[in-house]
């Protein structure tokens, strides 16, 4: 099958947004033909990954400005999508489908492409890959909620573009039973974040006293667990374990050089290897928000113990606390989680949580899933 997926984002590492987009192109190639049409993004280039599949080819699209795109944003708000989505679409992003139906499948790639791509699914197959539900998403999160409208409105919004699509793809079995909810006799199928697990070679604990946090702090619930981690988390770790480290790495990290010197604030890196294999354990401190966070995934992969909240694991229904991963839920039962790791406590949850990620989360694992064509959509 010939499958184009069409997203209004630069498919790239860096974000959970990107890195979704990247790991379904991915396994998708793994069985058929694949293209990608994107409009440029902070102009960032695509991922060297992609180029290095077969059957996978890249074709950008220049998104139009001035009175053409304001047009554009007129009439996508007249039919009731919201502000925060509108702005992203273009006649470039609407029209990226239309290449002579040569594409047996075309897959829009999060809510805006959905949008774009909504008149297009009433002749054509199209898939509405989500990255997670935005009503439950978004219900959570304090700034910005103008842009999205109501809850009432962004609900109305997403049943609009999960009943127009022929399927609609979720990264968690929470979100499609939130899903079907939300847009009753939608097609649902589960579709789950991936990362590519054979490019990650297991790391063991450095025995530096390193806890490490990766995460796009532009973010605003890894913000807030940056917070707590450094006002709240670190502090009653220090007096079990004055030696112990946090390292924040990621982009946007709003912390200057006035915290305590044991705290590094790096910022965005290039070599995600080193900062594993300098750290004894990560931690995925979310309060707040939704999916499968994919930085979890990936520090599983690694194969460093995991300390998670249960929000943060709640999006991996086949990781099991204790066995895959430690759990620990506000400040206390964190810096105790992290110190009783630290001191060495739980060295074999690191393999299986490796181990777990090979079989469910993997790029692979998603191929096979996906391959499964015999098998009906929940």
């Amino acid at each position: 099958m010939a499958t184009l997926i069409v997203t209004p984002f630069t498919p790239r590492e860096g974000t959970g947004r990107g890195l979704r987009t990247i790991g379904v192109a991915r396994a998708l190639a793994r069985t058929d033909d694949v293209e990608i049409a994107y409009i440029e993004f902070d102009g960032s280039r695509p991922s060297a990954t992609l180029r290095s599949e077969r059957r996978l080819s890249l074709r950008k699209l220049e998104a139009s400005r001035g009175p053409s795109r304001a047009a554009v944003y007129a009439r996508a708000r007249m039919a009731g999508i919201p502000r925060g989505f509108a702005r992203g679409i273009s006649r470039e992003l609407m029209t990226g489908a239309e290449v002579g139906g040569r594409f047996e499948r075309v897959v829009a790639d999060g809510p805006i492409a959905a949008a774009a791509l909504l008149l297009l699914a009433r002749s054509r197959r199209v898939v509405y890959n989500a990255h997670n539900l935005e009503s439950g998403f978004r219900s959570g999160l304090s700034t910005g909620q103008r842009d999205y409208g109501d809850p009432e409105r962004l609900q109305a919004f997403e049943r609009k573009i999960m009943t127009g699509a022929s399927e609609t793809w979720l990264p968690t079995f929470r979100d499609m039973r939130e899903a079907a909810t939300v847009a009753p006799g939608a097609t649902l199928r589960y579709v789950p974040n991936v990362v590519d697990v054979r490019a990650i070679s297991p790391v063991p604990p450095s025995g530096a006293g390193r806890v490490l946090f990766l995460a796009d702090f532009s973010y605003e619930p890894n913000r807030n667990a940056a917070r707590l981690l450094v006002h709240d988390v670190m502090p009653r770790l220090w007096k079990i374990n004055p030696a112990a480290r946090l390292a924040l790495v990621g982009r946007s990290p709003e912390f200057s050089d006035d915290v305590d010197r044991r705290i590094e604030v790096l910022g965005f890196v290039e070599d995600l290897d080193g900062q594993y294999a300098m750290s004894d354990c990560a931690v995925v401190p979310l309060l707040e928000g939704g999916g499968s966070p994919l930085k979890l995934i990936e520090a599983l992969a690694y194969g460093l113990p995991v300390v998670a909240t249960p929000l943060a694991a709640s999006g991996l229904e086949a990781a099991k606390a204790g066995i895959h991963y430690v759990e620990a839920d506000g400040p206390g039962p964190l810096a105790e989680s992290l110190a009783s790791v630290l001191g060495g406590d739980g060295a074999e949850i690191g393999p299986r949580g490796r181990e777990l990620v090979e079989a469910e989360y993997s790029i692979e694992a998603l191929a096979s899933l996906l391959a499964r064509s015999n098998e009906s959509p929940r």
